[in-house]
């Protein structure tokens, strides 16, 4: 169990740093071939930043994984509302009046309900409803797109550009990145995957499991560091964007992926605990952004303590598996 478990958490680093070399490479890439900055943002930092998600899925889905594949969408939703945003909110409040930020919870809602329905109606995400989610995030790209170029302001969802541009000319440094970022991510990813699945086997333990706690939330470190860094210097409000944006894409677009790399199926189990707590999660996120409250140190403690319990309770509900 102890290679498996060092194997899991290399495949995480490598899969981290690679994702990170691959963007700034990317970028390094499209801003010396003059690509207006807004394409850079819409996708190749869109996409981008949920490579690390997006490779792991498929390769779970290719593997017969699919535990692995889906907990990794669901735990990542997850973590990113009651863990993301809630343990920084204990740092500093985190506001929600942000303009435009309902638009896109609308967009996160609708996605939450048609992975929803997929997973109760169906059971499994196969070709039709995987080309069904990516389509969703094709046209909500282009509805972003759209907005700018009316000359709509900032929108809360696009990431910056500057934060991961390292060149603006194409050199050896960028073309390093972007190798080192396509080897690296696939290596990763089948690392995690294999040495993930071996430990859920050896713990006697769901794959899916596997997937809500290790997968998740190694991927979701990222996101957390850069909230928490905000916290830290009183901006908390400009990372709540990025959370809706980071679960969009999780459903639609890494979701989407792992349908059209082949078909997934639900564990029964996932449709009574993670499903409920992710929508839970989605709702409780939605409370305070219809509302425009901000996500006090109160709050944010009690979505921490309710991402501990679920972990507590995959634990608890693991053992009893096991035994």
């Amino acid at each position: 169990m102890f290679a498996e478990i060092v194997l899991v958490v290399l495949g995480l680093i490598l899969l981290l740093v690679a994702g990170d070399l691959l963007v700034r490479g990317a970028v390094g890439l499209a801003a010396a071939l003059n690509v207006p900055t807004l394409i850079i943002s819409l996708t190749i930092v869109a996409f981008g930043t949920s490579a690390p998600e997006l490779v792991v899925t498929v390769q779970a889905v290719l593997s017969d994984n699919d535990g692995i594949a889906l907990g990794n969408i669901i735990g990542s939703n997850i973590a990113n509302v009651l863990l993301v945003l809630g343990l920084p909110a204990v740092i500093y409040p985190i506001s929600t009046h942000v303009p435009g930020l309902r638009r896109h919870l609308v967009v996160m809602l609708l996605a939450t309900a048609a992975f929803v329905g997929a997973a109760f109606a169906a059971g499994f995400i196969d070709t039709r409803i995987g080309a069904a989610l990516f389509s969703g995030i094709l046209l909500y790209i282009a509805y972003m797109w759209a907005r700018a170029r009316k000359g709509a302001g900032n929108d809360p969802v696009l990431d910056e550009v500057e934060e991961f541009q390292d060149a603006n000319r194409i050199s050896p440094k960028v073309i390093a990145f972007v190798i080192a970022g396509l080897v690296g991510l696939p290596v990763g990813a089948h690392l995690l995957v294999t040495n993930g699945a071996a430990l859920a086997a050896g713990f006697g333990v769901r794959e899916e499991v596997i997937g809500l706690t290790i997968v998740a939330f190694g991927t979701s470190l990222p996101e957390l560091a850069t909230v928490a860094a905000a916290a830290l210097h009183r901006k908390s409000d400009v990372a709540i964007g990025g959370i809706i944006g980071s679960n969009i894409f999780n459903i639609l677009a890494v979701g989407g992926a792992a349908g059209l790399a082949g078909t997934a199926a639900f564990d029964p189990a996932s449709l009574q605990t993670e499903i409920p707590v992710m929508i839970a999660a989605a709702l409780a996120l939605s409370f305070f952004v219809a509302t425009k409250r901000d996500i006090g140190r109160a709050a944010g403690a009690a979505m921490f303590l309710a991402y501990a319990g679920f972990i507590i309770l995959l634990a608890v509900q693991s053992g009893g598996g096991a035994s």
